[in-house]
């Protein structure tokens, strides 16, 4: 891969604008897409390094991306996607518009993040995962109250979140389970479970529903 200096003077057909930059030492492949007021490699410490990012990148325009962030391959981002430092990103990954990924973050492959989504610091998410609109998911059980070791969910394999939901710190969504539309977590979600309601009630998902998310 190109320095970024080098990059930005290849002619290619991105038309590239107002990029900014932290470090020369950035690296982009050649057919990776960026879009205007982008920026890559904000600084949060001396010393911290520029993102790595995988091939056939898509940033779209407004998007910022700390040090000390790996992605993979087909890594696209919908506008004003914020993700913050030692956040590592698995291959085929979106993170739609709005969405802020905390730092220390743990995302695996095939992810389709959706609209203003939150994922706190110290969240781990796996392969496969659908996470709708505006879901929050939280890492603080007393916020600002008593000292408390941060700890976001945990979202197996192939689970899938609805639009609107909640989530408290800790939580483990089994492996392709389901959370619906709106849902507040309080509890883990065993494998193959749904989560309905406020708080959220435990049911079993219907055959026809476990099967492994299409992304």
């Amino acid at each position: 891969m190109p320095p970024i200096k080098n990059f930005l003077m290849t002619g290619n057909d991105n038309k590239l604008k107002n990029f900014i930059r932290s470090s020369d030492d950035l690296t982009i492949p050649k057919n990776s897409k960026i879009q205007e007021n982008v920026t890559l490699g904000l600084k949060y410490k001396r010393g911290s390094l520029p993102p790595v990012i995988g091939e056939n990148a898509f940033i779209r325009s407004n998007t910022i991306i700390y040090d000390d962030v790996e992605t993979g391959n087909n890594f696209r981002t919908g506008h004003g996607v914020v993700i913050r430092e030692k956040t590592r990103i698995g291959d085929n990954v979106l993170v739609g518009t709005n969405s802020v990924i905390e730092g220390q973050c743990n995302l695996g492959s095939n992810i389709s993040i959706q609209s203003s989504v939150y994922i706190p610091t110290k969240t781990l998410i796996e392969d496969h995962v659908f996470i709708g609109p505006c879901a929050c998911l939280t890492n603080d059980k007393y916020p600002i109250r008593i000292d408390f070791d941060l700890k976001g969910p945990v979202i197996r394999k192939g689970a899938s979140i609805g639009a609107n939901s909640t989530f408290l710190s800790g939580v483990e969504i089994g492996e392709k389970a389901m959370v619906a539309a709106g849902a507040i977590v309080t509890r883990n979600v065993p494998p193959n479970h749904l989560a309905i309601g406020s708080p959220a009630r435990i049911k079993k998902l219907p055959e026809e529903l476990k099967t492994l998310n299409k992304i």
